[in-house]
């Protein structure tokens, strides 16, 4: 069985640009040039390519959300200065805090993952073969007993 580890952990790690499974490899080379493989636990971050894409989507729109309430309660710019610092105030966090995002994003995917499992995802094939090595050396010992 593959163990879950909580929610809150795996999107912590994910925040911090760790792998979700162990906290402990990095996810990212550069910027936003991700590893294939944790270089701990040797997870496979993405599947598929376009596997971040609906979570990428998400983590963008909701910094996004905050400004257009504020042009909606009226607190948006009056003049060219200020619409300026408006533009600034909301998309420089939306580009400084992107590799956190992707890295929430990832771990999103994850959870995902562990939650609806796929037969064909080697994370849960993995978990399979070394729950029936457990049962197999288990099965021999109780067949030699009964000899």
């Amino acid at each position: 069985m593959l163990t879950r580890p909580p929610i809150f952990t795996v999107l912590w790690r994910g925040w911090c640009r760790r792998c979700p499974r162990c906290g402990e490899g990095r996810v990212f080379k550069k910027w936003l040039d991700m590893h294939e493989r944790c270089s701990s636990c040797n997870l496979l971050y993405l599947r598929n390519q376009g596997d971040l894409w609906l979570f990428m989507i998400i983590t963008d729109r909701v910094p996004i959300l905050f400004g257009i309430a504020a042009l909606y309660f009226g607190l948006g710019p009056r003049g060219w200065m200020t619409t300026g610092g408006f533009f600034a105030a909301m998309a420089i966090p939306v580009i400084l805090t992107l590799p956190q995002r992707q890295g929430l994003a990832l771990a999103l995917d994850f959870l995902v993952r562990i939650h609806m499992p796929d037969p064909s995802d080697e994370l849960h094939r993995d978990a399979e073969a070394q729950r029936q090595s457990q049962v197999a050396p288990a099965s021999r010992s109780g067949d030699t007993a009964n000899a």
